[in-house]
């Protein structure tokens, strides 16, 4: 007989990595799942379980002259124990929270990658387990970073990541979702062991001190969080493949670069965009004809060579002349320019204009009936403040259609929410959900920033009670091999395209509200961190004073007409159902006679929307008619509606009816209703209370 084959596949490479990360187990299992893939591990934070794959192609992709690399963070619903909502009941297209969080593990990795690398790179980060005091984030990054570090795909890793909270004055690494629920910060980053490489933050106006300090503790915790990696590749990491360099030739290069370079300097010297595009076309038509024998393939390379030239142009002039192609000096904002009410239906509109950048952000008000509902893997079920941003392409003189809002559009929108949500005042205070769209009409870099702009106008000109006007602006970088650099403000197009940084923040005069740093060297050092800290908050105080707070210098003391009014109080929650009625009965009736809209929450809260104060009054008068309580002791003028043997019915408020019997309606013994009361009549009453039978009991000989 023979042996029985066990059931218990053994993992020969199977290999368990185990780390304590700010309190709580970090574990890295490898070997068991996804062995096809280039690298791959299951990373494990408390009970979050997130499998990171990474997988490269053979051979580079031919005709492009960028790395074609993929960051795709796919939830699935199972990790929080839901069932997709919707028909399907399956996953379908990426949340934006997922978006967002591919865009937050894609800045710090691409940046790592060699530069001449055209192999197409995918990471797949699945995750399969959460648990919401263990970030998916940042757990999805260190695991996208292990997988990359021990796989045969060259890149200059690994990274680390940290979660930073501030509780109480308090910073908190990786804080618990309990913990993230009252922070005055939320700020993510990763870094390498030398310097940091990306910066994400939203904040309830922290202040440039505290907010360096939490990056520096961030840095801290990935230091020591990258020798436990950095273990795990000595002990299984694989060498890297070897790939062809897709570098342009350079003797090629430094021989056309001779030829223009005189030509494209006078080209770029200016502060208009179509001009200098204008300028570019005959030199790419000169250069063609001049060197299209010697390099027949020259014509597919055109576009990186330009880009290479022109990058190799304005370097030199940021980092040697210190001149910008605009003229500006390196802390000069572009020309500036705001307007609110341009549109006269809208509820709120308000157009900022940044040299060639302009953003019209328009707010809509609504009922909070209308906040957006979330079916996601994490506790967030909806929200009220909504932000999309647009950038159509006639906003930087392209003819394309208009497509679905990609990765980088709702990006952009996702950090403008983030950074006015801070100043927005509360359902209580304003119970309104609130939606702003940002329409790019003309980009020349920092249309993310532009949109804040605008939407302090937009919210302002709305009637939005905001705590405190908005501004965002960005830093840029240019540093040199020797080691030296330096910083520019208000960065447009080419330096964006050219340099080494967009750090963009955004706050009011107290502080920043939000973060967003993307880079393309290897990372920045805390002296570039402080500088940019202190240049943008220079920036963002005199947006505000010279240009917000000149359009409009606070927020209209009353929404726009055409936007809907709104009452919000609350009622006994025991009372809900009486104001509903059998089957919506009631409260339909409300709505009809009104003609406005009636919302209630679970909490007795009651939000009204109308076209008028009118309209929303009389809402709010038979809401009050249904839940009025009477007080006993207290008097109320009524009207007899029904007269019985016994006694007598009075409507003492509207929609509600007590009884006075017999012997309460007159000092004197009388012996029919009749002889005292007839239908109609306008008669006090005082309440005296519950009788024996649980009954409401009134009395007219007691209320004179």
């Amino acid at each position: 007989m023979s042996n029985a084959i066990s059931s218990q596949m053994e993992f020969k490479n199977y290999k368990v990595f185990n780390y304590t990360y700010a309190g709580r187990p970090l574990v890295i299992e490898t070997g068991k799942m996804a062995g096809l893939a280039n690298g791959s591990v299951l990373i494990r934070y408390g009970e979050t379980a997130i499998l990171c794959c990474a997988t490269a192609s053979a051979k580079p992709r031919d005709g492009i002259d960028f790395l074609p690399l993929s960051v795709d963070y796919d939830e699935r619903m199972y990790a929080a124990g839901k069932i997709p909502g919707g028909y399907l009941k399956r996953e379908g297209k990426p949340s934006e929270k997922a978006v967002l969080t591919s865009r937050v593990i894609d800045r710090p990795i691409r940046p790592l990658f060699p530069k001449d690398l055209r192999n197409d790179v995918a990471l797949t980060l699945t995750v399969m387990s959460v648990d919401p005091d263990c970030s998916p984030e940042i757990t999805a990054m260190i695991g996208a970073s292990v997988a990359l570090s021990i796989s045969d795909i060259p890149w200059n890793g690994p990274i680390g990541g940290a979660f930073i909270g501030l509780v109480d004055g308090k910073f908190v690494v990786n804080p618990t979702e309990a913990e993230q629920k009252v922070s005055d910060l939320q700020l993510t980053v990763a870094a390498s062991m030398q310097k940091v490489v990306m910066i994400e933050a939203g904040a309830n106006e922290v202040d440039d001190d505290t907010m360096y300090e939490a990056i520096m503790l961030a840095h801290k915790e990935i230091k020591d969080l990258l020798e436990f990696i950095n273990a795990i590749i000595d002990e299984i990491g694989k060498p890297k493949f070897e790939y062809p360099s897709c570098e342009l030739d350079h003797d090629m290069f430094d021989k056309i670069f001779d030829f223009c370079e005189k030509d494209m300097m006078e080209a770029l010297d200016t502060d208009d965009k179509n001009i200098r595009d204008e300028k570019v076309v005959p030199i790419t038509d000169a250069i063609i004809e001049k060197f299209g024998e010697e390099y027949p393939d020259l014509p597919a390379m055109m576009d990186e060579l330009i880009y290479k030239i022109q990058k190799k142009i304005v370097r030199r002039w940021l980092l040697v002349d210190k001149k910008r192609v605009d003229g500006r000096r390196m802390d000069q904002i572009r020309p500036l320019g705001s307007e609110v009410g341009l549109l006269p239906r809208a509820h709120g509109s308000g157009l900022f204009t940044r040299g060639q950048t302009q953003v019209l952000t328009v707010a809509t008000l609504g009922t909070l009936s209308e906040a957006q509902m979330l079916d996601g893997i994490d506790s967030e079920t909806e929200k009220r403040y909504i932000h999309h941003y647009n950038m159509p392409g006639f906003s930087t003189g392209e003819a394309k259609p208009t497509r679905s809002p990609g990765r980088r559009e709702i990006g952009h929108g996702a950090l403008a929410e983030r950074s006015l949500v801070p100043v927005l005042p509360s359902p209580e205070e304003f119970p309104y959900a609130i939606r702003l769209v940002s329409d790019v009409v003309s980009s020349n870099g920092s249309t993310s920033q532009g949109s804040v702009c605008g939407s302090t106008l937009a919210l302002m000109d709305a009637g939005v009670p905001i705590k405190a006007p908005v501004a965002g602006i960005s830093c840029g970088l240019i540093t040199a091999e020797d080691g030296s650099w330096d910083t520019m403000l208000d960065i447009q197009g080419l330096e964006d395209f050219y340099g080494d940084m967009d750090f963009k923040v955004a706050g009011t005069h107290k502080g920043i509200t939000s973060i967003q740093m993307d880079l393309k060297i290897d990372g920045l050092t805390p002296e570039i961190i402080k500088a940019a800290l202190a240049q943008t908050h220079v920036g963002r105080d005199y947006i505000i004073d010279e240009v917000l707070l000149k359009a409009i210098p606070a927020p209209r003391a009353e929404v726009s007409k055409y936007a809907p009014k709104m009452t919000s109080f609350k009622i006994d929650p025991d009372k809900i159902r009486e104001v509903i009625g059998k089957g919506g009965s009631v409260i339909q009736k409300i709505v009809a006679e009104s003609g406005a809209k009636v919302d209630i929450d679970d909490d007795g809260t009651i939000c009204i929307a109308a076209i008028n104060a009118d309209s929303a009054a009389a809402a709010k008068a038979m809401i009050d008619a249904i839940v009025f309580e009477p007080e006993v002791g207290a008097v109320y003028t009524g009207t007899v509606t029904g007269i019985k043997e016994f006694g007598c019915f009075v409507e003492y408020a509207p929609g509600k009816e007590g009884m006075v019997h017999i012997s309460k309606i007159a000092k004197t013994r009388i012996d029919k209703v009749e002889d005292v009361l007839k239908l109609g009549d306008v008669v006090k009453v005082k309440y005296i209370g519950l009788d024996k039978k649980g009954r409401m009991d009134f009395s007219i000989k007691d209320a004179e």
